[in-house]
């Protein structure tokens, strides 16, 4: 037996890395910077921090997962 799902076009809560940029967006809402430089080493030091949270990363991927139930 096969079950389709009907999936939205454009699903960004079933992808684990929109959360990832939404957490880092996030991070630098009030962030100002003078130089694409200094804004660079920010993004790259936030990315990192996140890579030391697998708590965080577990979280995301949970979070993208969907439920699916058979109709």
């Amino acid at each position: 037996m096969l079950t389709v799902y009907q999936l939205p076009s454009y699903a960004p809560e079933f992808h684990p890395v929109e959360g990832v940029w939404s957490h880092l967006k996030r991070s630098l809402a009030n962030l100002t910077k003078r130089s694409l430089d200094q804004l660079t080493a920010v993004v790259k030091t936030r990315l990192k921090r996140m890579q030391c949270r697998p708590s965080l990363i577990n979280g995301l991927i949970a979070k993208a997962r969907p439920d699916f139930q058979p109709p």
